[in-house]
């Protein structure tokens, strides 16, 4: 007896994001990146490696990060552990990311 089985549908990650809602504390940000003249290497590579895409690179080297939308999964504030180039504390509440499905 052959059974041929497939494989549900996958969502891919931006779909799953979509479900998502970040409320947004005007103002407020719970994500702060220090003043630097040059970005270490780990901050750079929050550009890439942030789930959200929060951080981003100006023309003239700095880093940025633009908080809503944030997951607040923490991989910004592993990343930059040692070299301490951002603040991170949890939104108030009410406010930040609000999981619709899980």
């Amino acid at each position: 007896m052959n059974m041929v089985t497939t494989a549900p549908p996958r969502a891919k990650v931006e779909e799953k994001l979509f479900q998502n809602r970040y409320l947004v504390d005007a103002g407020r940000p719970h994500i702060r990146v220090k003043p630097h003249e040059t970005p270490s290497a780990s901050l750079v590579a929050m550009t890439t490696l942030c789930p959200a895409g929060c951080y981003s690179q100006t023309e003239s080297g700095q880093v940025e990060v633009a908080a809503d939308g944030c997951l607040e999964c923490g991989t910004c504030r592993i990343l930059t552990r040692e070299t301490g180039e951002i603040e991170w504390n949890y939104p108030r509440g009410g406010f930040g990311v609000l999981y619709k499905f899980g």
